[in-house]
Formats: C-alpha cells, structure tokens, sequence
C-alpha cells in the first residue's frame, strides 16, 4: 500500500509539474501574439461626408447650409447604424462609456472601451486612419492587436464608419475608467493553441482599400451581402454555422444560414423575419443567446435591409451545418 501511495504521489508530483509547465508555456505564447505589430495602411475620409455637388446645386444650398445638411444626414444614417445594424452597445454600452465584453475570469475579462470624450476615453484625438486601424482590422494606435471583433466590420465603407464616429463621438461626455484587459489560464491556453483568435491575424492583408460607400439600399443580392458581414463573427464566413469561435462556452452552435436542409431550406421570407424581429423559430420556439438579442437591432431595421439579406442568405452556396 506505502509503495501504492508512493507511486500515486510521484505521479501527482510530475503532472502538478507539466500543468506549471503548460501554464507558462501558454502566457508565454499568449503574450507573444499580443505584442505582435503589424503593418497597416493609412486611410482618410471627412467626417462627416459632405453632401454631393450634384445635391448641392440641385437644393441650390450655400456651403454653409450644405455643411449643415450633410451633418444632419450623416447622424442619421449613423444613428441608424449603431441601433439597427452595428451592435457597437454590446460591448461600449448603451452611452458609449464602456462595456463588459467577457467577464470569466479562467478565460479573461475583456472590456469594450469609453468611446466618449470623458475621462478615460480611448479615443481622445483620434483620427479617420486610427478609427479605420480600430475598427476595420483590430489593431491597435501601437500596431499591436485589439479583442474587438473587427472581422465582422471589415467590410464596412468609408462613409458608414465616417456616420458611426460623428453619432458616437457627438454623443455627451462620460468619465468611466476601464480597466485593462486580462487573460486567465484558459484564455491564454485557447489563444496560445490559435483556438482564441484576434481580428488582426484573420483579417489579411491589412492594406486593402476599403469601399468609398455602400451598395445602394435596395432589396439585392449586392446590399444584402455588404448587409451579412455581421453575421459573420457567430455563423462563419460561408454562413454555415457552427461553434462559435471566442464566444460565451454558454452559447449553442451558430444556425446554418445557407440555403441548405440543416439550414434555411424550407423557411419564408416572413418566418425569417419572426426569426429576427421576435427570436422565434418557425415551430414557435425561442431562440436563445446571443440571437434572443437580435430583436433590439432587427426592429429597427427598415423592411428593405431585411428583404435584402434575405435575398442574399438564398443566394449562398446550399452547405451542411458545421459540426
């Protein structure tokens, strides 16, 4: 029995000994991929975009009153953008100040910034090329990599993120400090094995232009695919679904949104959109987190975005669901 004991004690011994070992491994790696540069283009865009000269002479409007109107369309295109398409208050909160986006320890707390000009903002003197770094290809004013999900947001044009900075940054002051980011041992395990990944190495390369403007909003396959590259971060680039990379471990797999039996085959336009704007499936069962939030956005969304994506999601190749 001693010699038993003595065994078991040895073998306690060596894998407390690798745990420790992996443990350092990890925050080694994890810390390497965090302090990586990259090297990015630098782009420029007004803020906000001004009305075009066409408009102009068309409304005969001086240029102080056209500087007036562009601002005036610009914040409302912005607004529309942030409440109903870009659910930048999941992570900065409702007033911009800041948010909460993973708060698990084992795996990290990881806070969306004050995007306000309060103390603590993130983004005091920022200009169109540091908003572009930011928000189109998660890296930060250092070069080094951010936790936002900018892959979902890389296809945005110049003049939505140009309308999304004037709404939010004319939005009033609010002083909230945020807290660093941190990784606990299981976060910095996933990222150190690639099973935790960041926009910056995702989103290649990191010079392509960007569009100047969106597609025209009609009911197309070409603005209902500019319209699904937020669904991308949960469903996936083919839109086939699956687990969802870097997401709350309490969230189910990712619908299938292609045109396929496991998918959307067999589903109407109208019980697509119960899907959206009411978070019920077609049998009239809930749809759960992080979909049970779609309602805030999709309510908002005019009826051509919906038909839009609509009609591009069965446009798609037809895929099995990702296991």
């Amino acid at each position: 029995m001693k010699k038993v004991l003595q065994i078991l004690g040895l073998v306690l011994v060596v894998l407390v000994v690798a745990a420790g070992a992996v443990y350092l491994w990890a925050g080694s790696a994890a810390n390497r991929r965090l302090a990586r540069t990259y090297t990015m283009h630098t782009v420029d865009f007004p803020i906000p975009f001004p009305l075009s000269e066409e408009e102009v002479r068309r409304r005969r409007l001086t240029p102080e009153a056209a500087a007036r109107e562009a601002r005036a369309q610009a914040m409302e295109r912005g607004q529309h953008l942030v409440e109903a398409r870009y659910v930048c208050i999941e992570c900065h909160g409702r007033d911009f100040s800041g948010g909460v986006m993973v708060d698990a320890p084992p795996i990290g707390r990881l806070f969306g910034p004050n995007l306000t000009s309060g103390k603590g903002s993130r983004t005091e003197n920022f200009q169109p090329a540091d908003w572009d770094r930011i928000v189109r290809h998660g890296v930060r004013r250092d070069g080094t990599p951010a936790v936002m999900p900018s892959g979902e947001f890389a296809g945005m044009s110049d003049q939505e993120l140009s309308d999304i900075v004037l709404y939010v940054t004319s939005q009033p002051a609010v002083d909230h400090e945020i807290p660093p980011r941190t990784f606990g041992p299981v976060g910095k395990l996933l990222m150190a094995t690639g099973k935790l990944t960041l926009s910056a190495d995702l989103i290649q390369p990191h010079d392509a232009l960007h569009l100047a403007s969106p597609p025209a909003a009609a009911a197309t396959v070409e603005f209902g695919r500019h319209l699904a590259n937020i669904c991308t971060g949960c469903h996936a680039q083919d839109l086939a679904g699956g687990p969802i990379v870097g997401g709350d471990p309490a969230w189910p797999a990712a619908a299938n949104l292609t045109p396929h039996a496991t998918g959307l085959a067999g589903w109407t336009f109208e019980q697509f959109v119960v899907a959206l704007r009411e978070a019920k499936r077609p049998d009239g069962t809930a749809l759960r987190a992080p979909m049970s939030g779609m309602p805030a956005y999709a309510q908002k969304m005019t009826d051509v975005e919906l038909e839009a994506l609509w009609n591009y999601l069965q446009s798609v190749p037809a895929l099995p669901r990702r296991q």
